[in-house]
């Protein structure tokens, strides 16, 4: 997908940066989707420090516009009986002093989904102010880490590209048996 990226990027030098914002709006609507490989793709063409303020820059536009198509589309969800998790349930029904603490934290950790977080910001009681400008601190480190990332992969040599595949092979089936799903007879 990456390599995909970069060739469209290359192709098109004139709308290059157009095709990065527009995937990254596409990438945050789907909200499953993760954005690693654009990421990349951006590190490669623009460059390091280009390359992470057009990820950050998409990862913002994406968010905000995904904020307003959930807002318009699925605000008649906000039964709350629809979320169980305690820190879901707390984002839907924070003032705007907790929503923006939350949503800044949230979107620091790497683990959460950065299209649930935007969804239940649009289908709670937060305001797009503040949900704008805590994305907007949230992403600077989470970017900031993930360019960093990235970097250090692609310049890492072959020898070490299939290492850190394995470890990271390893610390997934580790956790999928910890969680329980695999490693169980039925």
């Amino acid at each position: 997908m990456r390599q995909a990226v970069i060739e469209l990027f290359q192709t098109n030098p004139q709308v290059a940066i157009m095709i990065s914002l527009l995937l990254s709006i596409a990438i945050s609507i789907l909200g499953v989707v993760p954005s690693v490989f654009l990421t990349a793709a951006n590190l490669i063409v623009f460059g390091f420090w280009g390359g992470l303020l057009l990820s950050f820059a998409g990862e913002v536009l994406g968010a905000t516009v995904s904020f307003f198509l959930y807002r318009k589309g699925f605000k008649r969800l906000n039964d709350t009986r629809t979320f169980q998790y305690p820190k879901v349930q707390k984002l839907l029904q924070a003032n705007q002093k907790e929503a923006f603490a939350l949503i800044i934290s949230l979107r620091i950790l790497p683990f959460i989904p950065s299209g649930l977080v935007t969804f239940v910001a649009a289908v709670g009681q937060t305001t797009f102010f503040t949900f704008f400008i805590a994305n907007m601190i949230g992403k600077i480190p989470a970017i900031v880490i993930e360019s960093l990332s990235v970097y250090q992969l692609l310049h890492l040599s072959f020898e070490w590209k299939i290492g850190v595949t394995i470890l990271g092979l390893g610390v997934l089936i580790y956790i999928m048996k910890k969680v329980g799903v695999v490693g169980r007879s039925s």
